[in-house]
This record gives structure tokens, C-alpha cells and sequence, in this order.
């Protein structure tokens, strides 16, 4: 796992750094270690044209240093300086004793600036930094515009401008980087914004023993998810290993009942049992699931999962009531949370009680109100107020338990957004709480392994990637199950 730090959180950490170095030191270090990314990206830096785009304060700064090595390795650097009474004196003075052109971008040198952009080999973000807020304001958009219409990599010092660095949110013009070079620490920008960031490459400039003990949110990683997915011991047996229940579908909706339990017999070794009127759809396609009709002949479970395609009339709400009745961990998913959203008795049941609940935005607004800009706070609040571990489903999904620690995994593509994923990530879960694991914990897990599993469905015939139905999702688990399982491994 990877700690995902405020800007607040690491201005503060930055602060007491300096207090331990020589003026100029952190700056170098950053500077440093974007142009070794620049240079790794160009690959021979000789005669290559580069184009710092510069602002006020520190990331112009580093732009400028970098832009500064690379002009000493034979690069042609020019910097167009957006705000050129505020460009950071030590770097703008460093890449003039190189020789690289320094363009203040005014009325009557805009189209100048445009060209030399759209010119490039490539584009050094250093327009605003992690202190920045709100869109870009003239004359950069029309610079990264230039940039984009030439087809020209925009690089992102430290994060894209134009984005928020703690919610990810854009409310105007902003950059869309080839990739980000950050330092220090990772930011909320960067798991809940991964489409603009791009790939990131984190920096280290001797941040970290002065980061605080308590991260913003956590990032998952393969291995992590990996080293916690629960396989058979040579002890175990089908009942050893936990047996997942699944109350899902109806007559009218019987695929929700074969999505969410194909999917949690595809996550575990041990057993599953089905309720519901879809019974025999569900042994058609499952045989191995033990299957009934009805709630009250079900066996007993370590979990259950509860929701997709119950209906929200009476039936569906006496479905759910009688899965709490078990006592038992519980997600719950669609219909299931809207009957909690109708019900208040229900969210006091729920509350303090091992459950999850996996709202899509929509869902979440009538559950706990709308999400806003800033899907951690939405989320760690909502997870406070309900009492209940909230996974807010999203390209960027957000786990947050009711103590307040909350992982993102912010997802390398959008194939999961399909009808019928979200069944098969209930089915996931479950399987996961019937195993034991701590529910925060489960959600997080399964939600990468979806992810995963929904990218190797939609490569799974070559490339490029195709869009494949849930039901390809779900037939991938175990591909991606061996994925993170190898990467645990190293």
C-alpha cells in the first residue's frame, strides 16, 4: 500500500524538510528527478526541442531547473513565462547561463508561443502547483490547446495544472499529461484524477520521515490484494473456508442471481449457496452452487450478499431484512440500498454491524446525499454517519470504514462501467467476508481484482481492447486472481 497525502499535509511535511537543508536543495532534488523522466522519455536529449510552460511559485521553478540539464545536455529548452514578473528567480537565471530561450507570453508573442508549443518534442507542465485551485487562466489554455491539437506529450511537474491536487476535480481549462512526475508523496489528485494524470512516477526528495503517520487514503496495489486473497490450507475443506450466501434476483431479473453468484464461486475454494427465485437459473449455470428458493431453507453462511435485482417492494425488503436477521457480515448492493435509503429501520440496524454497501453515485445521493467534488470526504463521512464500511463505485472507487480509513483504486480504465459489473463485485465481496477478511479490507481487495478482471476481459482477444459484457468480467476472475497471486510473489 501507498499513503496519498493532502497538499496541506505535505506543504507541511516540505516545511519541516527545508528546516533540515541548505536554501535550494529541495527544489534540485525535484528538478533532478523530472528531468531524468524527461530524459527517459525523449531518449537522446541532443537536439531535442523542449517547452517549459512556467508559472509563479516552485513548480515553475523546478520546471526551470529541469529545463536547465536538459539544456546542458544538448536539448533546445525554451520556457514561456506565463507570469514573467513571478517566474522563480534562481531557476530563470540557471537556464539563461545555458543559453535556453526565455519567452515572457504577452498579446504580441501568443502566436509566437503556440508555435514553438506546437513545435515540440515535448511540453513540461510548470504552471501551477499543488497550492494552485481553480481552471487555468489565459494565456495557458491556449498554450496546452496548441499542445493538444499538435499531438505534442504534455508532462505534469508534480500534478496537471488546472485539477485539483485533494479532489481531483476540473472546473475549466486544465492539462491532460502524457504522465506526472510528483515528489515526495503521492496526492488525492493522483488516485482520484488518474485519467489526467497518467502514469505517475513518484520523486523521492526525502519526504517521507517527515510525512504524518495518518495518510490522507491508501492506495492498493496488486500484491497487496494478492498476499490477502484467501486460498485452501491442507487443513481446509469447502466449510473451512467460509460459505457465502447470495440473495440476489428474481423471476423478472434472474441475471443479476448468475452474475453476483457465478462471481463468488469464481473467488473462492470453498462454498456457495444461493436464495432466491432464480434458483434454477443459477444451477443451470453453477452447479456447483447450492441453490433453494427461499431464505428459510438456506443453510447456514459465514455472508451474505444482498441486493441486485431483489426488487424494491415488499418482497424485496423481506429478503432483506431476512439476511440481517442471520447476523452474519453482509454487502449489500442495489435494490438493497435503496430499501436502506426508504427504510430508516434498516440504516439502524445496519449501524456499527460488519456490512458494506457499494453505491454508485446516484445511489449514494439518496442513501447519504450527493457526493460533491471531493468523493473521500463523501465517502468517510457517509461510512461515519451509517456506521457501515461505503465503497462509492466510480472509475476512481473510494472504500471508507466507519473509523475513517479509506482506500482508493483508482482504476486504469472504465471497461467495469457495464450493466451487470456491479453484480459480479457484490458476488466478490461476499465471497471475501465470508473468508473473514475485515469488511473495509474485502472491499478494497475485491474492488482491484474487479478491476483487473474487467481490463483482461476487454483485451482478452488481442489488442486493442473491445468493450466485453459482464459476464466476460466475470469470467476473467480467475485471470486476475492469478495476476495479483504473482505479483504477491514477486
Amino acid at each position: 500500500m501507498q499513503g496519498v497525502y493532502t497538499a496541506g499535509q505535505v506543504r507541511t511535511a516540505e516545511a519541516a524538510l527545508m528546516r533540515t537543508v541548505a536554501d535550494g536543495v529541495l527544489m534540485r532534488r525535484a528538478a533532478a528527478g523530472l528531468a531524468a523522466h524527461l530524459r527517459g522519455h525523449l531518449g537522446a536529449t541532443y537536439g531535442r526541442r523542449v517547452v517549459l510552460l512556467v508559472g509563479a511559485g516552485d513548480n515553475g521553478g523546478d520546471a526551470l531547473w529541469a529545463g536547465t540539464e536538459l539544456r546542458r545536455r544538448g536539448a533546445a529548452v525554451t520556457a514561456l513565462l506565463l507570469t514573467p514578473d513571478r517566474a522563480h528567480p534562481g531557476g530563470l537565471a540557471a537556464l539563461r547561463r545555458a543559453r535556453g530561450r526565455v519567452l515572457p507570453v504577452e498579446p504580441g508573442t501568443l502566436d509566437t508561443a503556440r508555435g514553438l508549443v506546437a513545435g515540440a518534442d515535448v511540453v513540461v507542465d510548470g504552471i501551477v502547483g499543488i497550492s494552485g485551485r481553480g481552471p487555468l487562466r489565459e494565456p495557458a489554455p491556449a498554450l496546452v490547446a496548441a499542445a493538444g491539437e499538435a499531438g505534442v506529450p504534455v508532462v505534469a511537474c508534480d500534478l496537471p495544472s488546472g485539477v485539483d491536487p485533494d479532489t481531483g476535480a476540473t472546473a475549466g481549462p486544465h492539462v491532460r499529461a502524457a504522465f506526472t512526475v510528483t515528489f515526495g508523496a503521492c496526492k488525492p489528485v493522483h488516485a482520484l484524477a488518474a485519467p489526467l494524470c497518467g502514469p505517475v512516477r513518484l520523486v523521492d526528495i526525502g519526504l517521507v520521515p517527515f510525512l504524518p503517520d495518518d495518510p490522507h487514503a491508501l492506495l492498493l496495489f496488486d500484491a497487496d490484494a494478492g498476499a490477502a486473497w484467501p486460498v485452501p490450507g491442507p487443513d481446509d475443506d469447502k466449510y473451512t473456508q467460509g460459505v457465502a450466501g447470495i440473495a440476489a434476483g428474481s423471476a423478472t431479473y434472474p441475471g443479476a442471481a448468475v452474475l453476483a453468484a457465478g462471481a463468488a464461486v469464481l473467488a473462492t475454494s470453498g462454498m456457495v449457496r444461493f436464495a432466491g427465485p432464480a434458483a434454477d437459473e443459477v444451477r443451470r449455470h453453477w452447479p456447483e452452487i447450492v441453490a433453494t428458493g427461499d431464505l428459510t431453507d438456506a443453510g447456514r453462511t459465514q455472508a451474505w450478499a444482498v441486493g441486485p435485482g431483489i426488487g424494491t417492494g415488499s418482497a424485496g425488503l423481506a429478503v432483506l431484512e431476512a439476511v440481517l436477521d442471520r447476523e452474519v457480515p453482509v454487502c449489500i448492493d442495489a435494490d438493497g440500498i435503496t430499501l436502506l435509503a426508504q427504510h430508516p429501520h434498516l440504516r439502524e440496524r445496519v449501524h456499527g454491524e460488519p456490512v458494506v454497501v457499494t453505491p454508485h453515485a446516484g445511489e449514494f445521493a439518496r442513501l447519504a446525499g450527493e457526493v460533491g467534488p471531493d468523493r473521500v470526504a463523501a465517502t468517510r463521512r457517509a461510512a461515519a454517519e451509517l456506521g457501515v464500511t461505503v465503497l462509492l463505485k466510480g472509475n476512481a472507487t473510494v472504500v471508507a470504514a466507519p473509523d475513517g480509513r479509506v482506500l482508493v483504486d483508482p482504476a486504469a480504465d472504465a471497461w467495469a462501467a457495464t450493466a451487470g459489473s456491479g453484480d459480479v463485485l457484490t458476488g466478490m465481496i461476499g465471497a471475501l467476508l465470508a473468508a473473514g477478511l475485515d469488511p473495509w479490507w474485502a472491499a478494497g481487495c475485491a474492488t482491484l481484482v474487479h478491476a483487473r478482471a474487467a481490463t483482461a476481459a476487454a483485451g482478452a482477444h488481442g489488442v486493442p481492447a473491445v468493450p466485453a459484457p459482464a459476464t466476460a468480467l466475470q469470467a476473467a476472475i480467475p485471470d486476475a486472481l492469478r495476476a495479483v497471486r504473482a505479483a504477491a510473489r514477486g
